[in-house]
C-alpha cells in the first residue's frame, strides 16, 4: 500500500485502474476492502484510491485527534499525493460526512461528492443509537458491537432473506485488529459531526443517495443533506444503510451516471 503523512499520522492506501481520480471512502469501520469488489469495478472506469481511515487497517492509529476535519485533510493529502487532481469522491455513510467537510474545507481536492447513507449533523435518535452502540463495543466487546450494528446496517428483509450475508459480515467486522478504544473515539467523532450550518459552502457538483430502508441513516437525514447543499441532488434506492453491499447494481450505476457527467 501507499502511504501519505500529515501532522505525523500516516494513511495507508491503494489505487487501482486508470482514468479520471475517483476515491472511495468507506463507513465508520474505516477500512478499503469493505468495498469488495467495487474497488475493481469502478476501476475499470477510474483510477480508483481506496484509503483505510486513520485508527483502521493498515493506517497509523495515533492515541487522539479522531475529528471528520482530521480525516478531511488526510484525504485531502491522499488525493494530492495520487497527482491526478481533483477526484470524484463517493463516501459511504462516515466517508460521506468526510467528503462534506472536504468540500467545504479542501475543495480543490474534489471534483465531484457523491454522499450515500450520509447525515448532515445529529439528532435525538441518530445520538441514542450511536450511544447506545458505543457502550455495548466498550462493556462487551467488538463481537457484541458488531452483532447490534448490524440491526441498524441491513434492511431488515435483507436480513431476512440473507441471514449468511449478515453473519458473514458480523464474523469480519469483529474479527480485525481494531482497537475499541480507537473505535469508541471514532463513535465519538461521528456523533460531534455537525455541517448543517456551512452546507450552502460546498460548490461542487453533489448526489445524495440513500437506501429506502436505511435503519441508522434515516432517508429524512439525507433529504437534509441534500437540501442544504446548493444544487445537489437527491436519489433514493432499494436497500438499508449498506446500500452498496444490499443492492450493488444500482448503487454503482448511480455512481458512475453521475460521475461520468461531470
Amino acid at each position: 500500500m501507499e502511504r501519505v503523512e500529515v501532522d505525523g499520522v500516516g494513511t495507508a492506501y491503494e489505487v487501482f485502474g486508470s482514468g479520471p481520480p475517483l476515491l472511495l471512502l468507506t463507513g465508520l469501520g474505516g477500512v478499503g476492502r469493505a468495498w469488495g469488489a467495487h474497488r475493481e469495478r469502478f476501476a475499470e472506469r477510474f483510477t480508483t484510491i481506496v484509503p483505510d481511515h486513520r485508527g483502521t487497517g493498515e493506517s497509523d492509529a495515533p492515541r487522539d485527534g479522531y475529528t471528520i476535519g482530521a480525516h478531511a485533510a488526510d484525504m485531502a493529502a491522499v488525493v494530492a499525493a495520487v497527482g491526478l487532481g481533483p477526484a470524484h469522491l463517493v463516501g459511504s455513510s462516515t466517508g460521506g460526512a468526510i467528503g462534506q467537510t472536504m468540500a467545504i474545507d479542501h475543495p480543490e481536492s474534489l471534483r465531484s461528492l457523491v454522499a450515500v447513507s450520509s447525515w448532515a449533523g445529529p439528532d435525538p435518535f441518530f445520538e441514542a443509537q450511536f450511544v447506545a452502540r458505543r457502550k455495548v463495543l466498550v462493556d462487551s466487546g467488538p463481537r457484541a458491537y458488531a452483532e447490534a450494528s448490524s440491526l441498524f446496517l441491513f434492511d431488515p428483509a435483507f436480513a431476512s432473506r440473507h441471514p449468511e450475508r449478515v453473519r458473514e459480515w458480523v464474523d469480519k467486522a469483529s474479527s480485525g485488529p481494531s482497537d475499541p478504544e480507537v473505535m469508541a473515539q471514532r463513535i465519538d467523532m461521528i456523533r460531534a459531526h455537525d455541517e448543517r450550518h456551512r452546507l450552502g459552502g460546498i460548490a461542487v457538483p453533489t448526489l445524495v443517495l440513500v437506501g429506502e430502508a436505511d435503519i441508522c441513516t434515516p432517508p429524512y437525514l439525507s433529504e437534509e443533506l441534500a437540501a442544504g447543499i446548493p444544487r445537489a441532488t437527491l436519489q433514493v434506492l432499494p436497500g438499508g444503510h449498506f446500500v452498496y453491499l444490499e443492492h450493488p447494481d444500482a448503487f454503482f450505476d448511480a455512481v458512475v451516471s453521475f460521475a461520468e457527467a461531470q
